[in-house]
């Protein structure tokens, strides 16, 4: 089948056209890379951070960024590592861009030996990436964003969405971070005994209405809402969403509708069985969802750990895995069908 061909399968579901696609990194620097983030820059292009290494957990795994331009993407610069001393040097995971409404960019990241020891960490820019400040640690107990973006509330706190790994156990957290003040406070979530969950990506719903929905081990898309700003959460619930425990990203639109990248399968043996496809869908609630782009789908393969954004000309950016040796993006422009 064509790859790319958008699919709609509701007359009020967005049509979308593929503006640009290919390999973020023409020839990478490292044997592998995953966990790819994307923020929106002032002049209009966009910059793409990812962690890159001999392999996932080497102690040679750091941060790099790269910036589009009409050149095409940039050599990736290193721009964070896992270094606490001349002798400890830890692997950096998961790297989160987000630009706040005063133009800082955020790059939050983290470092340990792996997810169940792993510390968050900040850095920030004021020149759109060209500088960086020197790495901030998040205080104990608080990761920061895990793997997808936060939103920034009406007061300038950013909602984190956030999560824990233990060898038994997967917990959602939900941290509001305050620039101004440094300062980080935790939401509260009810247990969710049925459910074993982490990264959760956030649908803003106007005023002070959010709802996060979450990678699980349940072979499905998991979902709560809250009305107060992400302080507390509702019950969890399925939706009819596939999951294969791999990583999703979503995007609430100017109209209030959502896009989500996920992989549309179950889960199967092997940790990557599942990461063979790739989809973007389109919601009017975030509860029911139409496929209406095929991003990726070939019978073996990993295309995973999705990041979405807007940028303001209302093109949309996606960058995936695919892989783990190259990170893949694509530019959508997005219109509506009129049947």
């Amino acid at each position: 089948m064509h790859v790319g061909l958008c699919q709609v399968n509701s007359p009020k579901a967005p049509e979308c056209t593929i503006v640009q696609s290919g390999f973020v990194l023409n020839q990478p620097p490292f044997r592998q890379c995953h966990a790819s983030t994307i923020v929106g820059l002032n002049d209009g292009s966009v910059m793409a951070a990812f962690f890159g290494g001999s392999y996932e957990g080497a102690s040679d795994v750091c941060i790099w960024t790269t910036t589009l331009s009409e050149e095409g993407w940039s050599v990736p610069l290193k721009t964070a590592d896992g270094t606490i001393n001349d002798t400890i040097i830890y692997p950096c995971w998961n790297p989160v861009l987000f630009k706040s409404h005063h133009g800082v960019i955020y790059l939050f990241y983290k470092v340990g030996k792996n997810p169940r020891e792993w510390f968050g960490m900040i850095k920030t820019s004021d020149d759109d990436g060209l500088t960086w400040s020197d790495p901030l640690k998040i205080p104990d107990g608080f990761l920061g964003p895990v793997k997808n973006k936060p939103v920034e509330l009406s007061d300038g706190q950013l909602l984190c969405p956030s999560s824990t790994e233990t060898v038994t156990e997967w917990k959602i957290r939900m941290e509001v971070f305050n620039p101004t003040l440094g300062t980080w406070k935790v939401g509260k979530i009810d247990q969710h005994n049925d459910f074993q969950l982490i990264q959760p990506t956030i649908l803003s719903y106007g005023k002070s209405n959010y709802r996060i929905l979450c990678r699980s081990k349940s072979d499905s898309v998991i979902t709560s809402f809250s009305s107060d700003n992400g302080n507390s959460w509702g019950r969890f619930s399925a939706i009819d969403l596939p999951n294969p425990n791999s990583g999703i990203d979503g995007l609430t639109l100017p109209d209030g509708s959502h896009l989500l990248v996920y992989n549309p399968l179950i889960s199967g043996k092997d940790w990557v069985n599942g990461r063979n496809q790739l989809n973007l869908a389109w919601s009017a609630d975030g509860l029911t969802w139409n496929d209406i782009l095929i991003l990726e789908k070939e019978e073996e393969g990993e295309f995973s750990y999705p990041a979405i954004i807007q940028t303001s000309d209302n093109l949309i950016h996606i960058t995936y895995t695919y892989n783990r040796t190259h990170i893949k993006y694509r530019q959508i422009r997005m219109g509506w069908n009129q049947q």
